[in-house]
Formats: structure tokens, C-alpha cells, sequence
């Protein structure tokens, strides 16, 4: 196997040149990335809606709610390998590189295993906690059977585009998920709007797309000296990396769970107003996904920008790096607010022709955006303490602001106040606030400047 110092083609070095410039040129393929997946999402409930209908739409929404739950799990161990990956990079310990690589490849692939067994086996009655509308029961059932089946590609994906932006390569793993995301839209076409299988469908042409964008990156990768060559022999697993990256990663995976048990409690509180209001708030949820993700690709850029210059101790580099991700994400988000404010009906128009699921979806949208005001700066301040590696902090953040701020506000503004669906939406903007209270009090205690890996 070739030594990850050997292919510098995978690797971009973070510690160096203009911030700005830099987070700019890295966090493009990032959010490109990350726009196409959510285009996929998007695609899916545009061709979903217009060509099976508002139970099909409602069976997408509810299945992909614990689907979500599950690859929160993926995500959130990537982030601590990749904050790991990153930290050791920019301190050139390109062995501990390799040996992290390993270990997390083999960890996710193992655990995803576990847990598409878990979550098929407790379908039902998982669907049947969040309170799902009868008529969308068996809908929402397939689709989340079918997604799970495909979980482990799930996971290696994102074991994969975890190692490249590590390394500060973001440009592959766009390149992976645009092909998918071809095959994702065809496959669609062909599912759901030739063979009508409805939110089945869907779930089809996702896994296999998914499947099929693993293999060629596996492929690749291996042909082109990267430090995985993806043989059996290969997937091993080194006890001190799992240990870290379980440290780092277990509490982001908690984070994520959280963020989405907050989110299927909103939605089982949404589902009490019927089957139109289910179908508005998943169109608007798609269209929401799909809105912050420029925001949250800033984050991300400068999580793994922060962790390669903590490892290099350019402890005021790391800084420089989140303030000019706030200035970045601000540029997006209020411009997007704006947008969302002026145009909601036109934007739920695009997703449904029906005159009920457009109003519902308007009125969630118009509360639900003014969290893009607020996301620049907690999601860069997330994007700091995390390059760092303290992600217990940002663990008991998110927890504080999805299950103690964002759940409750949600009931009280919603049902309380009498908002309706307006308070549902408004309780995310409303838990974002306090996110940010809370870690600007944590930056500014200093502690954060204590790395992981310079610990050991």
C-alpha cells in the first residue's frame, strides 16, 4: 500500500496563504457537494409530489425522518475522524493519518451494518412512535426499509469524503456524489414517474445511486495510490485511532441525533394537523435542507481548516478562519432570508400544485428563515471549537438548544400562543439564538485553544 505522503495529489495543506482565499477555494467544492445532495432530496419530493401525491410525499417525509436519525450516526463519527485526520495532517504525522483512515473506514462499515439490522427489524414501531397519518403508514414503511437496506454505502461515502477533506481535498468527493446524482434523478424518473412505485421508488433510486458512486470512488481511489487501497486484508482497525475518533465523533453523532430527535418530535407535532400539513412541512423542510446548506458548508470548510492549523499550533490562523466564515455565511444567509420572506408562496408552488399544502408550507418557511440570520455565526463558532476537537462542547450546546429550547418552544409558541404551524418553525431560529449565547461565553473562556492530539 502506498504511504499517504507519496500522493499529495489528495492533499491540500489548509496552513498556508490568504484564509480568506483559502476557505473560499475549499468550502466551493464543499458546498457544491452538498447542494447536489440536497438537490437529490429536492428531486426526490418534486417528482414524488407531482407524480404519486401528497401520501406518498407525507410516506417520503416520515420514513426519511429516521433515516436521517441513522445517518446522523455517519456523519457525526466522519466529522471526529476527520477533525483527527486533519489535526494530524497539519501536524505531519502522516502515519497517524493512515492509521485513523483505517480504522474509521472499517468502524463505519461495521457499524452501519449493526444498525440497518436495528432499524428495519423496529420500522413499525419507530413509524408508529412519531404518530405517522394512517393513510401514508405503509408508504413511509417501505421507503425507510428500502434506505436502510442501503445503509452501509451510506456510510462509506461518508467515510470516504471525511478522509479527502481531511487531507484538504474537496474536490472528489464532488465529483462522486455528481455522479450519483445523476443516477439518482434518471432512476427517479423511471421509479416513480414510469412505474409509479411511489415513495419505494424514491428509496431504489437512492441506494443505488449511492451504491454506485462508493464503488467508482473505491475504484478510483485504489488505481490512484491513495492510502486505502480497499482490499479485505486492508480493513483494520488500530485501538488507540478508534478511541479518538470514537472521542471525537460519539459526542458529534449525539449532537446530530439530537438536532434530528428535536426535529422528529416537531414533526410528530406537525403530524396532528393532518396530511396536508405533514406534505407542507416536508416540502418546506426539503427546501430548508437545501437553503442552509451554504452555511453549514462554510462550517464544515472551517471546522477542517481550523484542524489542520490547530495541528500545525496556528492557534490565531484558526481564528482568522472562523471570523471569515461568519463574514462568508452572512453574505449568504441574509440575502436568503430575504428571499424566503418575499417569495415563499412561488418557492411551494414549485414543489405542489395544491392550494392547501401551499399555504401551510408558506407560513413554516417564513418562520423557519429567519434562522439563516442567526446560523453564520453559531455554526462558524461550531466550526472553531470542533477544528479543535472539543466536541463535547458543541454536544451539550446542541442538546441544550434542540431538546431544551427548540422542542419546548415549538409547543408553547405553536399551541400555547395559538401560532400554529408559524410557532413550529419559529422555535429553530429561536434555539439558535441560544446556541449562540452559549459558546460565545465558551470562546470566550479561552479553553478551546487546548487541542486534542497535542494531549495525547
Amino acid at each position: 500500500m502506498m504511504k499517504p505522503d507519496q500522493n499529495p495529489q489528495f492533499q491540500t495543506d489548509l496552513t498556508e496563504g490568504k484564509v480568506a482565499l483559502k476557505l473560499l477555494k475549499f468550502s466551493a467544492p464543499f458546498l457544491l457537494s452538498m447542494l447536489i445532495q440536497q438537490s437529490f432530496a429536492m428531486a426526490d419530493m418534486l417528482i414524488v409530489s407531482f407524480f404519486s401525491g401528497e401520501v406518498a410525499v407525507a410516506g417520503v417525509n416520515n420514513g426519511g425522518q429516521m433515516v436521517f436519525l441513522a445517518i446522523s450516526i455517519a456523519i457525526g463519527l466522519s466529522i471526529g475522524g476527520t477533525i483527527l485526520i486533519g489535526q494530524y495532517y497539519g501536524a505531519k504525522r502522516m502515519e497517524e493519518v493512515q492509521k485513523t483512515a483505517a480504522t474509521m473506514l472499517t468502524g463505519l462499515l461495521l457499524a452501519s451494518v449493526v444498525m440497518a439490522v436495528l432499524f428495519i427489524c423496529a420500522s413499525g414501531s419507530l413509524l408508529r412512535l412519531i404518530r405517522v397519518p394512517g393513510e401514508s403508514f405503509h408508504e413511509a414503511q417501505r421507503y425507510m426499509i428500502i434506505s436502510m437496506a442501503g445503509l452501509p454505502f451510506i456510510f462509506m461515502y461518508n467515510a470516504i469524503s471525511a478522509i479527502l477533506r481531511g487531507l484538504g481535498d474537496s474536490k472528489r468527493p464532488l465529483y462522486f456524489i455528481a455522479g450519483a446524482g445523476v443516477i439518482n434523478i434518471i432512476l427517479d424518473l423511471i421509479l416513480v414517474a414510469g412505474f409509479g412505485h411511489g415513495a419505494a421508488g424514491v428509496a431504489i433510486a437512492t441506494v443505488t445511486a449511492q451504491i454506485c458512486s462508493v464503488v467508482v470512488s473505491a475504484i478510483y481511489l485504489a488505481r490512484s495510490g491513495f492510502m486505502f487501497d480497499f482490499k479485505l486484508k486492508s480493513f483494520v482497525i488500530h485501538r488507540d485511532k478508534l478511541r479518538l475518533v470514537l472521542k471525537l465523533g460519539i459526542p458529534t453523532s449525539l449532537s446530530q441525533v439530537a438536532v434530528n430527535f428535536s426535529f422528529l418530535l416537531m414533526t410528530t407535532l406537525v403530524n396532528g394537523y393532518g396530511v396536508h400539513v405533514s406534505a407542507a412541512a416536508g416540502l418546506a423542510g426539503r427546501f430548508n435542507g437545501f437553503a442552509i446548506m451554504p452555511m453549514l458548508a462554510v462550517s464544515q470548510s472551517v471546522s477542517m481548516m481550523c484542524a489542520q492549523n490547530f495541528g500545525a499550533n496556528q492557534v490565531d490562523r484558526a481564528l482568522k478562519t472562523m471570523k471569515a466564515g461568519m463574514l462568508i455565511s452572512t453574505a449568504i444567509g441574509v440575502p436568503l432570508f430575504l428571499f424566503v420572506q418575499f417569495y415563499a408562496r412561488q418557492i411551494m408552488g414549485v414543489f405542489t400544485n395544491s392550494g392547501a399544502v401551499i399555504d401551510a408550507g408558506s407560513i413554516y418557511m417564513r418562520a423557519f428563515s429567519w434562522d439563516y440570520v442567526v446560523v453564520p455565526v453559531l455554526f462558524c463558532f461550531f466550526g472553531l471549537i470542533q477544528g479543535a476537537g472539543h466536541t463535547h462542547i458543541t454536544m451539550i450546546n446542541t442538546i441544550i438548544t434542540s431538546v431544551a429550547i427548540r422542542v419546548p418552544m415549538a409547543i408553547l409558541l405553536s399551541q400555547t400562543f395559538g401560532l400554529g404551524l408559524f410557532g413550529v418553525g419559529l422555535a429553530a431560529p429561536a434555539a439558535s439564538v441560544g446556541g449562540v449565547i452559549f459558546l460565545s461565553i465558551y470562546i470566550l473562556g479561552g479553553r478551546w485553544r487546548r487541542v486534542v492530539i497535542h494531549r495525547q
